[in-house]
C-alpha cells in the first residue's frame, strides 16, 4: 500500500459512510436529520523515530506522560494522522450565536467523534487485509486523558494532559501548526477533528512545510474576540480551565452533548491557512 491509497481509502469512506450523516433518530432537532458532518479529509504521515515525538516528553510540552509510538506498537514503522474538516453547514450554524454552540456543532462534536473512530477502524481493517498490523492509541485500553480543575494533586501541567495527543501527532505528520486557541491550523483550516493510528507498514513521511509550532498563526486575535468566556488572550494563549468550565455548562444543558467552537469559526484560519502565514 502507498500513501495515495491510504488517502483514497479515507476520502471514499468519508464521502460514502452513513455514519457521516446525522440520523433522524439521533437528531436533537428535526432539521438536523440528514446533515453531513465532515468534508473530505487530509492525511499525513511521520516516522515513529521523528525527534519531535521525543520532545513531547519535555515538561514545557505539558505532555510528560506522552507514550512514544513504539511504546504503543513495538513494530511500528509509520504514524498516520488525518484531519476531518467540518462541513459548511456545521461551521455556518455555529456563527449565528457567538455565545452558545449551535445544535449542529454539538452533533459534530459527538457523532463526529464516533465517525473518527469508525474511519480509524476502517483504515485498520484495510491494513489488515493487506497483511499489516496497526493500533490506534486513543482507542487502546492504555490511553488516558485528563481534563480537571488544577489541584495540589494535579497542578496545571498535569491537569490538562494525556499520553497521546492527536494535534501534536498531526503536527508531526505535516498537517499543520498550532494557534492561540491551541487548535491546529491545516490547509483546510482549524475547524474539524483529528484521528491517528500506527502501523508496521513503512511509508514515506509527509514534509513539514513549517519551522515552528505556531508558524501558520498570525496572532490576529480573532479567536480572542470570539471566545464567550475570555479564555484566550494574545499574551497567554488559551486558559484551559476557563474553557473547561464553559464546556461543562453546555454539557449540563444537553448531556451528553457539549461543545463551543467559537474559536474555530469567524476566524481567518477557519477553512485555510491565513494568507500572511503562507
Amino acid at each position: 500500500m502507498k500513501t495515495e491509497q491510504i488517502c483514497q481509502i479515507a476520502h471514499d469512506f468519508t464521502l460514502t459512510s452513513p455514519l457521516n450523516i446525522v440520523t433522524q433518530t439521533a437528531a436533537l432537532q428535526p432539521h438536523i436529520a440528514g446533515m453531513r458532518i465532515f468534508e473530505e479529509p487530509i492525511v499525513g504521515f511521520a516516522s515513529p523515530d521523528d525527534p519531535y515525538f521525543t520532545s513531547l516528553k519535555d515538561p514545557a510540552a505539558y505532555l510528560s506522560g506522552f507514550m512514544q509510538p513504539s511504546d504503543w506498537l513495538a513494530e511500528v514503522k509509520t504514524v498516520i494522522s488525518f484531519f476531518l474538516p467540518f462541513s459548511s453547514v456545521v461551521r455556518e450554524s455555529n456563527k449565528q450565536d457567538m455565545y452558545w454552540p449551535s445544535v449542529e456543532w454539538l452533533h459534530a462534536r459527538i457523532e463526529g467523534q464516533t465517525f473518527v473512530g469508525a474511519l480509524t477502524k476502517h483504515l485498520q481493517a484495510q491494513l489488515t487485509k493487506k497483511g499489516f498490523t496497526s493500533l490506534a492509541p486513543c482507542y487502546d485500553q492504555r490511553f488516558w486523558s485528563r481534563s480537571v480543575i488544577p489541584t495540589d494533586e494535579y497542578p496545571l501541567e498535569k491537569a490538562f494532559t494525556s499520553n497521546w495527543s492527536e494535534r501534536h501527532v498531526a503536527y508531526a505528520c505535516g498537517l499543520g501548526t498550532f494557534c492561540l486557541s491551541k487548535g491546529l491550523i491545516t490547509k483546510k483550516g482549524v475547524a474539524g477533528r483529528f484521528g491517528s493510528l500506527l502501523t508496521n507498514l513503512k511509508l514515506p513521511a509527509t514534509p513539514r512545510l513549517y519551522q515552528s509550532l505556531e508558524h501558520y498563526c498570525t496572532h490576529c486575535g480573532s479567536c480572542v474576540k470570539n471566545c464567550p468566556v475570555n479564555a484566550i488572550s494574545l499574551e497567554k494563549g488559551k486558559d484551559h480551565q476557563a474553557c473547561k468550565l464553559f464546556l461543562d455548562q453546555t454539557r449540563a444543558l444537553t448531556p451528553p452533548y457539549y461543545g463551543c467552537g467559537k474559536c474555530q469559526v469567524n476566524v481567518p484560519c477557519e477553512t485555510c491557512i491565513p494568507n500572511p502565514a503562507i
